[in-house]
């Protein structure tokens, strides 16, 4: 140990006398440390070098560690992982919606002056709104529910429907049949 930190406490007491550190001095003691004891070899033989490490006990989980077990070795994900797949999985159908509905306009560009195909185009279109707005509020209502049972961690912000749908109207508008 450095002449420091054997220079730290008075012979009156444990906490008598002790000087204040920053924490960038207890960093620097602590590296110091370390290194002395490296140097010395004191991690040359520790038990378990060079195999992985047994990550199998989740610290975090609590009075659920039994249950995050089980579902674990039955190939499952705690609800809140599940969840957040099941939001991710409809963001990627809702996105599929527009894609769906990109082609189709694009296609109709070259027929443009056909009434039927505008027709058709509007219907898909009305369509595609419905199910892209519903899939924006089935959306909402998962991550509401995820934000309730998950750590803040993994909390998700709640789509602005109002905002994706004026989004959604500028980019696809109704055609004039």
């Amino acid at each position: 140990m450095s002449d420091q930190s054997s220079n730290q406490s008075s012979t009156n007491g444990p906490h008598e006398g002790k000087q204040h550190r920053t924490r960038r001095q207890w960093t620097d003691l602590v590296e110091e440390l370390l290194n002395e004891a490296h140097e010395r070899g004191d991690f040359e033989h520790l038990e378990g070098k060079g195999k992985p490490l047994a990550l199998d006990q989740n610290p975090y989980a609590g009075d659920r560690a039994l249950a995050y077990s089980l579902l674990k070795n039955n190939n499952f994900a705690p609800p809140e992982i599940e969840r957040g797949k099941e939001i991710d999985s409809d963001m990627k159908r809702a996105d599929d919606v527009l894609a769906t509905l990109r082609r189709r306009q694009h296609a109709l560009d070259a027929r443009i002056a056909h009434q039927d195909a505008r027709r058709a185009y509007n219907v898909a279109r009305d369509a595609a709104e419905v199910r892209y707005e519903a899939l924006l509020r089935e959306i909402n209502s998962k991550i509401l529910s995820l934000n309730i049972v998950a750590p803040s961690a993994m909390h998700r912000r709640r789509l602005d429907i109002d905002a994706k749908m004026r989004e959604f109207r500028e980019e696809f508008p109704r055609l004039e049949e």
